[in-house]
């Protein structure tokens, strides 16, 4: 996979048509079921893939269409997680009240593959690179809640066991990049340090294609950010594992991108966009935010891409967003 310097991508998902789905702060509550709802999943991924090639994205996605739930989509398809019978539980390092979460019921395992025919797909559509997510075993933990472990850590590591089987798999099937969201990595770096490193490494085995792990700073739809955690320690851990790269924030930040410089020569997909409703940027602004970014970086190590999902906007806000997006970087490239 040849990119140039400055390549653009996105975090993942994009709307979903109304059409096809009811779409919540983090969740799309899909209007059909069975065979109807594979056909219209199919027509928007169709639909996403040539918008982005329209926008001239060098990275694609799947829009992430398919998935009601960014974290559970893969782990509902694994032995010992309970998506039928929740229980409530606090998440986000207690941030927001008691929600219901699926149950870590029994030893997690992945039964089989997931997410193959989603890339099969995607690659018939698309002549682009295309990344495809997971989310990872820190953020399904924070996700759920666990009655079957006594050591949380033994939890994280099967998680990543099941994780790098789809991973695998995922590559043999043609996928360019691999990404894995872990957003509760920023809420917790203790226990990145302790266990949610190593977990990530697991999951890492045997994975050759480009990785990039999604360090989620806060939420388009209203949750606070969370700049009470810094990235520099989070950095430093994970410098340690096999990652390829790091989708860090600063579109809605006042982070000092000096704190980059701890990912040496490591991909950075540096989030340049609000991806909220916050009003669409201009091109100079965003090539402001890029040129700071450039001060510690070597364009070629650098992706460009909103900080989080778009899934929370209209589809003209987003395809606006991206749009200036692009000319940024087409602009910094001629100006290189």
């Amino acid at each position: 996979m040849a990119l140039g310097p400055l390549a653009t991508t996105t975090v993942g998902s994009f709307p979903r048509p109304a059409w096809l789905a009811d779409v919540t702060r983090s969740r799309a509550a899909f209007r059909l079921e069975g065979e109807a709802l594979t056909e219209a999943q199919d027509d928007a991924v169709s639909l996403i893939l040539k918008e982005q090639e329209e926008a001239d994205l060098d990275i694609v996605t799947d829009g992430e269409q398919r998935r009601e739930s960014f974290v559970m989509y893969l782990p509902a398809s694994w032995e010992g997680v309970d998506t039928e019978n929740l229980k409530e539980k606090r998440v986000y390092r207690n941030k927001v009240q008691p929600r219901p979460v699926p149950r870590i019921v029994g030893k997690v395992k992945r039964r089989e593959a997931l997410m193959t025919p989603d890339v099969a797909f995607a690659k018939a559509h698309t002549s682009r690179p295309l990344k495809m997510a997971v989310p990872g075993p820190m953020t399904v933990i924070d996700s759920t809640l666990n009655e079957a472990y006594d050591d949380e850590g033994a939890l994280a590591m099967d998680i990543a066991e099941a994780v790098n089987g789809e991973l695998r798999d995922l590559q043999e099937a043609g996928c360019d990049v691999l990404q894995l969201d872990e957003p509760a990595m920023t809420r917790y770096h203790d226990k990145v340090a302790d266990y949610g490193a190593a977990a990530l490494d697991r999951a890492l085995e045997g994975i050759t294609v480009p990785t990039i792990v999604h360090l989620c700073f806060g939420y388009p739809g209203g949750l606070s950010l969370q700049h009470e955690y810094e990235y520099p320690e989070l950095l430093e851990n994970l410098m340690k594992t096999r990652i390829g790269g790091f989708a860090v924030e600063f579109g809605r930040s006042s982070f000092d991108p000096e704190v980059l410089k701890a990912c040496g020569d490591r991909i950075v997909m540096f989030g340049c966009i609000d991806p909220g409703a916050a009003p669409v940027p201009d091109v100079d602004a965003v090539k402001a935010r890029l040129a700071e970014a450039l001060a510690h970086l070597d364009p070629a190590q650098v992706w460009l891409a909103p900080d989080c999902g778009l899934m929370t906007i209209d589809r003209n806000m987003a395809r606006e967003k991206v749009a200036v997006m692009v000319q940024a970087a087409k602009e910094l490239r001629a100006a290189l």
